[in-house]
């Protein structure tokens, strides 16, 4: 896709044993890159890396992290940049995706959600900047979501909060290390099939599958070609920005505004 020299550089994957971050670790490891994922259950996440790592003959590995514990989160940082002698590149990539309608909402929901997914890319971005600094490039992309920046969906308010603050810090983050030549941007995917989307069931993703004008729900490796163009030598002059990776789903006003072949 690129002629960035993917061989020379040592990646973290954030929430990488699944989907989304599991696609990401793959398309670097199958590009020569030094792959470091992290996955909140320690066993799964060495367990993944080295099935990357035999079908990809790439330098993965697995570590555990839950980003609600900050010590963690720059122990990751320190781990990657150990292994691999530098950090060029951070795909702030974990979240989690619960249902709840906003009457049943608990305090511990929101903070929950937001600990994770808001606070943790943060922090991650936070832990991962010395190292780049010192590597002298670098390329942050955080996996935020259509939902909450550009749209909404019932049930997941607070997530959607979350996935737009992550927007919000985006913004002010991109400037402090641009000098530096290190940029700061995001991919929001649409709907994905990933085991989360899946476990929402077929009817659900009949309907979604209906709204997107390109006719099918998106794949996880739609995401992680996005993540790479964004991590690439090629996007140096791109920070602070969103890339939409959702087949046009934002797009039509309504269902009415689509194709008759496409619904």
């Amino acid at each position: 896709m690129t002629s960035t020299p993917w061989q020379d550089r040592s990646v973290v994957v954030t929430g990488g044993t699944r989907g989304i971050g599991r696609a990401i670790a793959e398309f670097f490891a199958r590009r020569g890159a030094a792959v470091l994922l992290t996955g909140r259950d320690a066993a799964a996440a060495r367990e993944v890396a080295a099935g990357l790592a035999g079908a990809t003959g790439g330098r993965v590995a697995g570590t555990g992290l839950d980003l609600r514990d900050a010590g963690a989160v720059e122990e990751v940082a320190a781990e990657a940049e150990r292994r691999h002698g530098h950090l060029d590149v951070l795909c702030a990539n974990a979240g989690i995706f619960p249902e709840k309608p906003l009457r049943e909402m608990t305090a511990a929901d929101i903070d929950d959600i937001l600990a994770v997914n808001l606070r943790g890319s943060i922090l991650a971005v936070r832990a991962c900047l010395p190292a780049m600094e010192r590597a002298g490039h670098g390329r942050i992309v955080l996996t935020s979501s259509i939902t909450g920046p550009t749209t909404g969906y019932s049930g997941w308010s607070h997530y959607g909060a979350s996935k737009a603050g992550q927007l919000g810090f985006l913004r002010g983050a991109s400037l402090e290390p641009a000098p530096l030549g290190i940029t700061v941007n995001a991919v929001l995917p649409g709907n994905v099939r990933t085991e989360g989307l899946e476990g929402l069931g077929e009817d659900y993703l009949r309907k979604m599958a209906a709204s997107i004008p390109l006719g099918r729900l998106g794949e996880p490796a739609d995401v992680a070609q996005a993540v790479g163009f964004l991590a690439s030598d090629e996007a140096g002059f791109i920070t602070g920005q969103t890339l939409t990776v959702d087949g046009g789903q934002t797009i039509p006003e309504s269902l009415d505004a689509l194709t008759p072949a496409a619904v």
